[in-house]
């Protein structure tokens, strides 16, 4: 399907629920009405245009590497006190770019900014990524310290990244236990230590490597963005998730439609046996994912692989099809994990498993501590559920590494070709009107 017809149709269908008003989080706290306002940032708040063709770049020439131009008009808001960036009608070339406080993004329609295909364009900094602060590649679009940073419009960013899924590939073929980080590919959004980020209305489309990965942040909204990467075929675009929350609190996706070759929304926050004790941990907390739409992504929601303090998770009015999983906890027996409080309202479309606990051992890497903080999932609900699934509805599997707590499933139908219920590994379950039946036969 071409991505405007994907678009227009998951208009239609996101659509179709007003939004639900928030009130509580799974904990009993309350929930600020901030999380209850969606309206987009408007444009002529947030300070003079700078329309980058008129300030030294060329004109819709997707053949130019405008790295420096392109930067130049970044520079020249920030001395004059901040404003907003906008990519005009065309494309725009550029390799790793670096917005400063008090400015601002924003992609006309039939705008594109795109992403450099060689490597050597994106400069090389100190940034978080897979759990740790390591020297690596920008992004594309990086905003440091950057509080109110917005990105709007109906236009595209394109991280052009299947030179980079060829090269990944590749590696795999020489060497299996290739990581992500020996691959040489660059994300498409990094935003770090900022508050009151929102992305607005935009695609987002074949990110490099992770798509939006926000680390130390608050108060981020996501409204109204697509975000695609190739799931099929060849080359598939490997570790593109969507929207990757790295220690960050205070989060609403709403009205999103996710794509990707990996996990959609994903909880990070470190990994390690000592993951508690190291600076620049830390947990994931009051997250509202709110009539979202996925389609062949790993999990609506991943807790994990490096988290390890997650709580206060809210999935209301989602639907799936041909996503792995709704919710989706990975258990790293190297790192000592609690993920609590997580609500799961109103799931409907169709899905490889509902909910699957799985230990996860990629990359493992326990040493020594005693005594081992214990691991374990505490207080989830799943309500009001329409699946059909195309192996199970609940999955996990006995093991000491982790405890199972307090779960709730009530008012959920679900076919799957494995109709077994099995909740006997979670201490404390309430199962009230669920039916999970083998799916009917054609």
């Amino acid at each position: 399907m071409k991505l405007r017809n994907i678009t227009l149709a998951l208009a239609l269908v996101t659509g179709l629920l007003a939004q639900a008003k928030f009130t509580t989080w799974p904990d009993g706290t309350a929930v600020s009405d901030w999380f209850n306002d969606t309206k987009a940032p408007a444009l002529s708040k947030l300070g003079k245009q700078y329309v980058v063709t008129e300030h030294g770049v060329q004109a819709g020439d997707s053949t130019i590497i405008q790295t420096e131009a392109l930067q130049g008009v970044i520079d020249k808001a920030a001395a004059n006190g901040g404003g907003v960036i906008v990519i005009p009608e065309g494309t725009f070339l550029s390799g790793s770019l670096f917005f400063k406080p008090g400015t601002h993004l924003h992609i006309a329609k039939g705008g594109k900014l795109k992403g450099s295909d060689a490597i050597t364009h994106y400069k090389i900094i100190k940034t978080r990524l897979e759990g740790q602060t390591i020297d690596y590649f920008a992004a594309l679009v990086n905003a440091e310290g950057v509080d109110g940073f917005t990105i709007t419009g109906e236009g595209m960013i394109d991280g052009n990244g299947h030179k980079f899924y060829d090269e990944f590939w590749l590696r795999r073929k020489v060497n299996r236990k290739c990581t992500n980080l020996e691959a040489l590919r660059p994300r498409m959004l990094y935003v770090s230590n900022s508050k009151d980020v929102t992305v607005h209305g935009i695609k987002m489309v074949n990110s490099g490597f992770w798509t939006n990965h926000l680390y130390n942040c608050s108060r981020i909204k996501y409204l109204g963005v697509t975000i695609l990467a190739p799931t099929d075929g060849y080359p598939k675009g490997p570790s593109t998730d969507a929207l990757d929350l790295d220690v960050c609190n205070d989060v609403l996706v709403s009205q999103c439609y996710m794509n990707v070759n990996d996990d959609a929304v994903c909880l990070k926050g470190g990994k390690g046996t000592y993951v508690d004790t190291i600076p620049g941990n830390g947990p994931v907390s009051n997250v509202i994912i709110d009539r979202c739409s996925f389609g062949k992504s790993n999990a609506g929601v991943t807790f994990g692989s490096e988290a390890w303090n997650c709580s206060n998770v809210i999935m209301k009015d989602c639907k799936f099809n041909g996503t792995y999983h709704v919710l989706l906890f990975k258990m790293r027996p190297d790192t000592p994990q609690q993920y609590r409080n997580v609500y799961i309202d109103g799931a409907t479309g169709t899905v490889r498993n509902g909910i699957e606990v799985q230990t996860w051992t990629q990359f493992f890497d326990k040493v020594a501590r005693d005594p081992m903080p214990p691991s374990g999932v505490d207080n989830v609900t799943f309500v009001n559920g329409k699946l059909v699934c195309t192996r199970e509805f609940y999955k996990d599997r006995k093991t000491a590494d982790y405890t199972l707590r307090n779960f709730t499933f009530r008012d959920v139908w679900a076919t799957a070709p494995d109709p077994t219920f099995d909740t006997s590994n979670i201490e404390n379950v309430v199962v009230e009107n669920v039916t999970v039946t083998l799916p009917e036969k054609k």
